[in-house]
């Protein structure tokens, strides 16, 4: 069994963001992982590009808001125009993340007037070159509601024909609705679970409930996999937990 020890509920990335050792550090082995799921991402699906891509995982603090922004680094810094948009209304951090204010954002995008000027204001601007971020704005008593809204759906029309890559940090699967409803919206899903921390069954759980809603789910991205398990787990990024259902497929 590789997924066993109990979770918990981590406000530390809410209070400074996460890591992005793929800013600091661009040579380190870390660095060169995310690049490569960079390109498994990229021809996932090689006849249709993929444009809007969701990381959410089972459970909180499982490192879907850390993978999500060092994936949005590396594809900046391969020279693609890359937002990401904090999703997570309920509990955001990409705008600590960048060091961004999180006062105009997602939120006010969709129950404002729609004004072209307020969205090209609330994508900010980040210190890597090429990538912007959409924070989620003041926390609203009805996240599922504007996330399945059709004002949500026009702002992903107009933020995919501005930007050559779109990444949205949404919610845990099993905590709220929000995940599913972004998923459904989006080209492509990738569930998070990290090494030891993510339970097995939740996280199938989690794959379940995203297929109901037509999500596609392109890969599964394994975190904080110790140095011993390296050799046997390399590429863990793609169907390691899904592929005898992709077996299936073939």
């Amino acid at each position: 069994m590789i997924f066993r020890r109990k979770n918990t509920l981590s406000s530390e990335s809410l209070r400074n963001g996460v890591a992005l050792i793929t800013d600091y550090d661009p040579t380190s082995r870390v660095s060169e992982e995310y690049r490569t799921l960079r390109t498994n991402i990229q021809y996932a699906k090689a006849d249709d590009p993929i444009r809007t891509l969701v990381f959410t995982s089972a459970g909180p603090s499982e490192s879907k808001s850390t993978v999500s922004g060092n994936v949005a680094v590396t594809f900046a810094q391969a020279g693609r125009r890359t937002l990401i948009i904090d999703a997570d209304m309920r509990r955001p951090s990409v705008h600590a993340t960048f060091g961004l204010q999180n006062n105009v954002g997602l939120v006010d995008l969709l129950t404002g007037d729609e004004d072209n000027e307020l969205l090209q204001r609330a994508c900010q601007k980040t210190s890597v070159e090429n990538l912007f971020a959409l924070p989620s704005g003041p926390i609203p008593p009805n996240p599922s509601e504007l996330l399945a809204s059709k004002r949500m759906g026009r702002l992903l029309q107009a933020v995919t024909g501005a930007f050559d890559l779109v990444i949205l940090d949404a919610p845990p699967v099993l905590s709220v609705t929000d995940a599913q409803i972004v998923a459904s919206r989006a080209d492509a899903t990738i569930l998070v679970a990290p090494f030891g921390i993510a339970q097995k069954a939740m996280v199938a759980e989690a794959k379940d409930l995203l297929t109901k809603v037509d999500a596609n789910i392109i890969g599964v991205v394994m975190t904080r996999v110790p140095e011993t398990e390296r050799h046997t787990r390399y590429g863990y990024y793609y169907d390691a937990y899904y592929s005898s259902d992709a077996k299936k497929k073939r």
